[in-house]
C-alpha cells in the first residue's frame, strides 16, 4: 500500500492547491531596480481542493481576511505588473491550467500568488493593454506590414 501512496504523490496534479494570499498592503516599486514587490499587509497560505468553485473560493478568502474581497492572481511566468482578475469558474480553470503547465516542468510545488483587495470592478487588463499598444503602434507610419 505504501507504494501506491508514493505513486500518487508523483502525479503532476494534486487534489489540493495552495494560494499565497497577500492583503492589506500595496504593490510598490523596489528602490534599487524599480521591480514591483508587495509591501506591508499580511500574507497567509490557503489550501483548497482544486475543484473548488469561484463562489466557494471567494467565501474562504473573505473568511481569511475578515471582509469581502476581489481576487487578482500572478501568472507563474509574469511579474506583478500583469495580475489577472479572477471573477468566474472559467477564470479559475484557466489559472489552474497555467500553473499545471509550470508544475509539469518543475520538480517543486508551485503556489498560486494571490492579491486580495476591497471589491472593485475588474477592468479587463488585456483589452486595456491591447488598446494602448494599438494606439502606440498606430502613431508611427501608416502601414505596419514588415
Amino acid at each position: 500500500m505504501a507504494g501506491t501512496t508514493l505513486n500518487l504523490t508523483k502525479l503532476p496534479t494534486t487534489e489540493t492547491i495552495k494560494f499565497v494570499c497577500s492583503y492589506g498592503g500595496r504593490i510598490l516599486p523596489r528602490y534599487p531596480d524599480g521591480k514591483l514587490r508587495y509591501y506591508g499587509g499580511h500574507t497567509r497560505v490557503l489550501a483548497v481542493n482544486r475543484s473548488i468553485s469561484f463562489s466557494e473560493l471567494m467565501a474562504k478568502l473573505g473568511e481569511l481576511c475578515g471582509k469581502t474581497v476581489s481576487l487578482r492572481c500572478q501568472l507563474p511566468t509574469e511579474d506583478l505588473d500583469a495580475l489577472v482578475c479572477i471573477t468566474s469558474n472559467e477564470d479559475i480553470a484557466n489559472l489552474l491550467e497555467e500553473y499545471d503547465r509550470v508544475v509539469g516542468t518543475q520538480s517543486t510545488s508551485v503556489k498560486i500568488r494571490a492579491f486580495l483587495s476591497t471589491p472593485k470592478k475588474c477592468s479587463p487588463s488585456p483589452t486595456v493593454s491591447t488598446a494602448s499598444v494599438s494606439a502606440d503602434s498606430g502613431a508611427g507610419s501608416g502601414s505596419g506590414s514588415g
